[in-house]
């Protein structure tokens, strides 16, 4: 007995043994690879001269594949038809790039890989390789560089191509819109670029947000920034250049006008409307009445008339300060009329420092006060004053408002008339107020303003404005009645006084204005004050 108990034993011993022993030489695949490829060889061999071949190969020593190559590829100067580069798809040891065209003579070609060419297993990547060779004698070895930001947004765009054209004998300034430039670079995810192997010349350097990424600038589409002067080389290779991108106000240009309802036709436009003015050219009744106020989002200009008459179409003259004139025609029938909707931005919280704002989908005519009642929280009358704007379409409604209170603004039936004769039904709004110790406060002092007026901007984190102010003199700036948030200070160098940051023009050579920020974000708390000076430099 004792015998089987002691065979047992060892018997189970010895399988505790073997697991174990397993469980210590089990596969776990060795470390990470982290170790990125390994350039070998180029044929022709990288930076060749008189090169004459129609293929590169460029090999590493193990598997690799391009990533993102779209992006990170950078061929100067650029080639039409573009070279095919595989391997594109299955992975490889080496790198072909197969030439669809001759190439330009006595030139100087750079081919960029940027962050593309990755290892095929855990896409460890072999950064910044570039492959250059000249058709000439001798490689060309003049540099620039320089950055790129956003000439009003705090964070700039990435991916940014930055381009010379040469400046000679054919070069003007409409060479962006229809040829492609004589060298680029791409600031790939960054906002520094660097342009080699350049000759010696005259270049206007430009900096795009190609968004077809084709070379060419497309003031539609495209974000444009340009240094003001030509760049001489090899004179200036120590400069740092700074390049400010912006988007183009397009020319004006009026679209074909559309009827939206029986009294109302809307007018598409393009680019500031300045002094834009509609004129109706067809026959219309002697006592025909318009009315003409922007959309607040769009481009678009609301034409509303009375009375209603009949027309198989109509004709419009569209005039503008800018010696713009066109003549436009749309069709016209008998549509549905509009009802008359009421709205406001407030909905649930009125600021302190803010009026109840009451807007329509139709023109505002008239209002009855005394068929509006406005009580707080006790049931109390409340007295207000309210005003019509014609031109924003929108009706101010003024009262002085207590700390956390709540308010019911009443319009009783007909308080309201539109411009097409509709009246409202019964319609509250109901809202309320919070402590002033809610909000916090900024006193901002400027130090070293170069000239005013100045526009002081507080933006949110996603740069949307939620406040601004003008400074004329060196006074302390008050921004009060702040929600608890944090917040970021834009200085704009109005230079033109016209109350607006603008945007810059490339045929005109004029840069966007000047815009400034603060380094760091305020961070606002609720019932604090904010004492911040910004020196500008």
């Amino acid at each position: 007995m004792s015998k089987r108990i002691y065979t047992v034993l060892l018997t189970l011993i010895s399988l505790f043994v073997v697991i174990g022993c397993a469980k210590k030489g089990s596969i776990t695949g060795g470390p990470k690879d982290e170790t990125p490829p390994v350039f070998i060889k180029a044929l022709p061999p990288n930076y060749s001269t008189n090169f004459n071949k129609k293929e590169i190969r460029i090999y590493f020593d193990e598997y690799i594949k391009l990533k993102d190559p779209q992006k990170q590829i950078i061929i100067s100067p650029p080639m039409d038809p573009k070279p095919t580069i595989t391997p594109l798809g299955g992975p490889d040891k080496y790198i072909k790039i197969k030439f669809q065209d001759t190439l330009l003579e006595n030139t100087t070609y750079s081919i960029n890989f940027g962050e593309s060419i990755v290892d095929n297993n855990e896409e460890n990547p072999y950064p910044y390789f570039s492959y250059v060779f000249s058709t000439g004698d001798f490689l060309d070895s003049l540099s620039i560089k320089g950055v790129v930001a956003d000439a009003i947004l705090k964070k700039p765009d990435s991916y940014i191509t930055v381009a010379l054209y040469e400046v000679d004998e054919n070069y003007t300034d409409s060479l962006l819109y229809k040829e492609v430039p004589r060298y680029i670079t791409n600031t790939l995810d960054s906002t520094a670029f660097n342009l080699y192997n350049l000759r010696k010349g005259k270049y206007k350097l430009v900096a795009l947000k190609d968004a077809s990424s084709n070379y060419l600038f497309e003031p539609k589409q495209d974000k444009i920034g340009f240094y003001s002067e030509f760049v001489n080389l090899p004179e200036d290779t120590a400069k740092v250049f700074d390049l400010k991108l912006f988007k183009e106000v397009l020319g004006f240009k009026a679209f074909t006008p559309k009827q939206a309802s029986k009294n109302e036709i809307i007018f598409p436009y393009q680019g500031k409307k300045d002094s834009m003015k509609i004129r109706l050219l067809s026959d219309a009744p002697d006592t025909l009445e318009t009315r003409i106020f922007p959309f607040k989002d769009k481009d678009t200009l609301r034409y509303w008339f009375r009375p209603f008459f009949k027309a198989d179409s109509l004709v419009f003259e569209i005039t503008n300060s800018k010696k713009y004139s066109d003549t436009l025609v749309t069709r016209f029938k008998d549509m549905y009329k509009d009802s008359l909707l009421l709205n406001s931005e407030t909905k649930s919280i009125l600021d302190l420092n803010k009026s109840f704002i009451l807007s329509a989908n139709t023109p505002l005519d008239t209002i009855k006060k005394d068929f509006i009642k406005l009580t707080d929280k006790d049931t109390l009358d409340v007295p207000f004053t309210i005003a019509l704007d014609r031109f924003k379409n929108e009706a101010e409604l003024v009262f002085e408002k207590t700390e956390e209170n709540k308010y019911k603004l009443e319009f009783l039936p007909e308080a309201i008339k539109d411009y097409v004769g509709n009246v409202n039904d019964t319609v509250q709004f109901k809202f309320a107020t919070k402590k002033l110790a809610d909000y916090g406060t900024i006193f901002l002092t400027l130090q070293n303003v170069k000239a005013y007026p100045v526009l002081v901007q507080l933006t949110d984190k996603n740069e949307k404005v939620v406040v601004e102010k003008v400074a004329t003199s060196d006074e302390t700036i008050v921004f009060d009645h702040l929600d608890p948030a944090k917040y970021f200070i834009r200085i704009v160098f109005d230079t033109n006084e016209n109350g607006v940051w603008d945007a810059g023009n490339f045929l005109k050579g004029m840069q966007p204005e000047e815009v400034k920020y603060f380094p760091e974000e305020i961070d606002v708390r609720a019932n604090w004050e904010i004492k911040q000076t910004f020196i500008l430099e």
